[in-house]
Formats: structure tokens, sequence, C-alpha cells
């Protein structure tokens, strides 16, 4: 019992491990982690634009908010510096002929309003610059002007980040399991995709990488070796017509790194499977990728998957996404090498073989029969 249960726990352990080393998330995000690069962080400022894309909601709008409230402040001061040397202040008692820069700036409170109401072109007609002071007025074209490129810039990377592409890679979703079974008299590993929304992807194309670490003959250990894993679809893999979940299929023939694997093996094999499905989107013509990936335990030898499509009364076809993912047994080959001798053995049974050497000799009729 004991011996049991450590072996339950020690599976247990390693199937964690397995499933924690992966590079590629079932949603698509990398693990990855970049350690002792040797520029400075600062590079990214230089890129400012993708790195404003790049941070989260939270971090955005803290910039989007200090970016506002910054400039405002900023601009309060040197409005306040301007009014207390011009003396405009009350505490210098102005003289009742005393015409201000600005009118009614009595303190740094007024100036921080006065420059919101100039940046954000409210306009409440209270306070406003009057004609004497050429540093007034230099300092208002200064301000509206930067005010602009702010409010351009946050909002178009506010509009940015609520557009991109990334989001609309949601709605496409892969079954949660590669299945590998026999389609057309050929072993073929199968994964399903579907696409939640109505709206086609333009100019679909799928593909594969195959990560696994490799020694070369020169000693050498690569990690995260790639290797092109060919997907095709009944259709063909360009330009997809991508309306109803799709079936894509990877031939497991001689030159497929799945050749030399079977039933009983493949899940002490060391591999991760990253699928990407590249598109641009219907409604706002910018390109999408979507990835998942398949370590050996989400690969099922000697399955299926159910079929979810229907025809309705109605004549409408119907998508039933409850067997999106759902796999059936199937009789299958525990090995494509199997596969394919017993393909050649069939093929020879039902072949004929001639003998060169073989001569066909007649004998000579005759007709006198001696006693």
């Amino acid at each position: 019992m004991f011996n049991y249960l450590r072996k339950r726990f020690t599976s247990h352990i390693r199937e964690r491990s397995r499933r924690r080393a992966r590079l590629v998330s079932k949603d698509g995000r990398c693990n990855i982690e970049f350690g002792n690069v040797g520029q400075s962080r600062f590079v990214f400022l230089i890129d400012i634009w993708t790195t404003i894309l790049d941070l989260r909601w939270r971090y955005k709008m803290t910039i989007f908010i200090s970016a506002f409230l910054g400039s405002w402040f900023l601009f309060g001061l040197l409005w306040y510096v301007v009014a207390y040397i011009h003396q405009d202040l009350p505490e210098f008692n102005p003289s009742i002929n005393h015409t201000p820069c600005v009118d009614n700036i009595n303190g740094l409170t007024s100036a921080f309003l006065f420059s919101l109401e100039t940046q954000v072109t409210i306009g409440y007609g209270f306070r406003c610059v009057t004609e004497q002071c050429a540093t007034a007025i230099f300092l208002l074209i200064f301000q509206s002007i930067l005010g602009v490129i702010i409010n351009s810039f946050m909002c178009g990377a506010i509009l940015a980040k609520i557009s991109r592409s990334k989001n609309r890679a949601k709605t496409i979703t892969f079954s949660k399991n590669a299945v590998i079974s026999k389609r057309g008299g050929k072993l073929c590993l199968l994964i399903r995709v579907a696409n939640l929304r109505k709206s086609l992807l333009i100019g679909s194309h799928i593909y594969g990488k195959l990560l696994k670490t490799t020694i070369t003959p020169e000693g050498e250990t690569i990690i995260l070796d790639q290797v092109n894993i060919e997907f095709i679809v009944d259709a063909g893999n360009e330009n997809l017509f991508f309306i109803s979940p799709l079936t894509i299929y990877h031939i497991i023939d001689k030159n497929s790194p799945f050749f030399h694997m079977a039933a009983e093996t493949i899940l002490q094999q060391d591999f991760e499977l990253v699928v990407f499905l590249d598109g641009t989107v219907e409604a706002t013509s910018a390109t999408c990728q979507v990835r998942t990936s398949y370590i050996p335990e989400e690969v099922l030898w000697g399955y299926r998957f159910a079929p979810i499509v229907s025809k309705t009364k109605e004549g409408k076809y119907r998508v039933d996404f409850q067997n999106f993912s759902k796999t059936v047994a199937v009789e299958t080959p525990h090995c494509a090498f199997c596969l394919y001798n017993e393909k050649a053995a069939k093929a020879k049974e039902r072949k004929g073989y001639d003998n060169p050497g073989f001569v066909l000799a007649e004998a000579a009729e005759t007709s006198d029969t001696k006693m």
C-alpha cells in the first residue's frame, strides 16, 4: 500500500513539474523570463508607444491620470509664478488701475483651476488672460499645444489598447486535447479549432512547432529546438473558410517527428506542440495570432473527435460546442511504422510476380504411332 501511494505521489509530482515546464500556456501566453539583460531597461522608453500598449490596464490608467494631473499642476505653478512676478496677487495690494496678466488669480488654488480650464478648454469666463503680459500669452499658447498632444497620445493609446487584435484572439478556441487516429487511410494527429464569432478571419493560416530537447552530433544540447509541423485541412491550410469548427490534421509519415513514437511510449516523450493560427480580423483589418500548446499527456492515441455539426429542421446548421473537445475511442495502430508495414504486406499479397527464367515448351504433335 505504501509503495502504491509513493508511486502515485511520484507520478503526480512528475506530471505537475512537466506541466509547469511548458513554454506556451493553453491560452497562448508565453512562459519565458529574461535575465541578465545587458541593455538598460530605459531602452523601452525609446519605443514608448509599444511600451504603453503592452502595459496592464491598472498601470495604463495610472499613467493616464498622472499625465493630466501632473500637467495641470505644473502649469498651475507656472501661472502662479507669472502672477507672483507681475504682482497680481492680493498680498501685494495692487492698485485699482492695475491690470493683471490673468484676471481673478488669487493664489495657488485659483492658478490650478485656471490651468485646468485652459488645458481642457472649459472656458468659464471668470478667469482669463489679458493683453498686459506677453509671457502669459506665450504660456497660454504653449499649454494649449501641449494639452492637445497629451490628449491625442493618451486617448489614442487607450483606443489602441481596446481595439487590439489580442482581444479578438480570445474568441478563437482550440480543443483541450489532440488525438491520433487514422484519417484517409493514414495515421494523423488531429486538432479541432473553432471561431466563436460569425465574423471571419481573412487569410487564415495554420501551422505548428514541435519544441523538444535535442543533442547535436557535436554534443551540443539545444533546449528549445524547433521542428516545423505541417497542418492541413481538407480544403487546404490557406485562406480557410472559418465559419464553422475545423479539424486540422498532421500526417504522421516518415518525415514526421511523431513517426518513431508509439502509443506505449508517447507519455515518456519530452516535447511541446505549439499550434499557431494567423489571420486578419475582418472588422478592423488588423493581424491576429492565436496560440496554444499540447504536451504528451494531452495527446490521446487511438481517439477521434465526436461530430458537433448537425442540420436542423429549419435548414440551419447547428454547432453543439458541448461536444467540442469530446473524444471517441477508435481502433488505431499503436505506431505509424506498424501501419506502413501492414500496408506494404497487404500490397505484396495482392501483387503477382513473374519468373523471368520460366520458358514454356510446346511438344510437337506426331501422327504416326509405332507399335
